[in-house]
């Protein structure tokens, strides 16, 4: 999986190997093709997972945190005339925890990466910053990905958000 996501083309190295992955990580095939019926998404779970992966720096802990960080949208909706999926950030970092326990990752890289993704939707505030200045970089690029691969015609808020958490951390 290191080699995957380390590829200088994320998304296509993932594209190529995608049976592989699928069997390291068969959570995946939930995210494929699940649509999120949604204004602020215009892609699909899978899709918008690869399109978060395509803008992320060449760091295997915000790609694996991406490739995680909805991977448990398709257990956690609320059904409506929009889609709504309250508690993904949970049920992605508990299916996560499981995924890397089978991939016999440390307890504390488990950890670390999980409590990225439980926190990928929460806002990064001044005494998170203050606090815990490398994790709230780290989070903020993870948070970054991810908000661009949102619908472009609702990205005007998430991008004042980003531009604020960025200046932020500039300035601290």
């Amino acid at each position: 999986m290191d080699d995957i996501l380390l590829s200088d083309n994320v998304v296509e190295c993932i594209n190529n190997n995608l049976d592989y992955l699928l069997v390291l990580v068969p959570e995946i095939q939930y995210m494929i093709g699940f649509d999120q019926k949604h204004p602020h998404h215009h892609l699909d779970v899978w899709n918008h997972t690869l399109l978060a992966l395509s803008l992320s720096q060449n760091d295997f802990d915000i790609r694996l945190c991406l490739l995680l960080h909805d991977i448990g949208k398709p257990f956690s909706y609320q059904e409506g005339e929009v889609r709504h999926f309250k508690g993904h950030a949970e049920t992605s970092s508990k299916i996560a925890r499981v995924v890397l326990k089978r991939l016999d990752y440390s307890s504390d890289y488990i950890e670390y990466i999980c409590y990225l993704v439980l926190y990928h939707d929460t806002p990064i505030t001044d005494d998170f910053i203050k606090n815990n200045r490398e994790l709230a970089i780290k989070l903020y690029k993870i948070q970054y990905c991810d908000a661009l691969a949102h619908n472009p015609l609702k990205l005007e808020k998430r991008k004042e958000y980003l531009d604020s958490v960025q200046k932020r951390l500039l300035m601290k």
